[in-house]
């Protein structure tokens, strides 16, 4: 389960830093300034980064054995700015506390 947090937390910082690039720069330079070409460049990149991040997210999500609501969370995480870097450190901290916890063992 480590290789499938690893790639969750890296492409979540990736998504996360393309939002607010698209955020804080291109939209206010389409419209206030009438220059689409940040918004034109960046918006597709993060169009198909968000699809390699739900992708990732439900293989960690599969492997950890979420319910569909917490899946479905850090799933929309991807698409409020600055979420998903605390979606990251809880999942994180999700992850690395369940697989501490000793399982029981079936007769």
């Amino acid at each position: 389960m480590g290789a499938a947090l690893t790639r969750y937390r890296v492409i979540a910082w990736i998504v996360g830093v393309v939002l607010i690039l698209l955020v804080v720069i291109g939209m206010p330079l389409k419209y206030g300034f009438d220059d689409p070409i940040v918004v034109e460049t960046i918006g597709p990149a993060h169009g198909f980064l968000y699809m390699v991040y739900l992708v990732a997210a439900f293989d960690l999500s599969r492997r950890a054995d979420w319910p569909l609501k917490r899946m479905a969370l850090v799933m929309l995480a991807g698409t409020v700015p600055f979420v998903s870097f605390y979606a990251e450190r809880r999942v994180s901290r999700w992850v690395t506390t369940d697989t501490r916890t000793p399982q029981p063992v079936a007769s």
